[in-house]
């Protein structure tokens, strides 16, 4: 399929996959999404894969920290984590 491709309402089309998890992950992926304000499950696996796919280079470990970062400015957390503070916690 390629990116010219659209649906009826001129989106670009969709195709269906079908993956499978452990319920305690998928759990987790639904505990997310809703926390963070998605619409649905789909919408939140796409955010993620699309910033997996557009970002290659950042490693899991830059996902860390970057996640901690950003949960400490949520929660307004004054307290600052050193990467290998944040790398220990895997």
């Amino acid at each position: 399929m390629s990116s010219t491709d659209t649906s009826d309402d001129g989106e670009p089309a969709k195709t269906n996959i079908n993956i499978r998890l452990t319920e305690s992950f998928l759990e987790d992926i639904d505990a997310t999404w809703q926390e963070e304000g998605y619409n649905s499950r789909s919408e939140f696996i796409r955010d993620a894969l699309r910033d997996t796919v557009k970002h290659p280079g950042l490693t899991r470990e830059s996902w860390k920290e970057i996640a901690a970062v950003e949960y400490a400015r949520r929660t307004g957390d004054s307290e600052t984590f050193s990467r290998d503070e944040i790398l220990d916690e895997e």
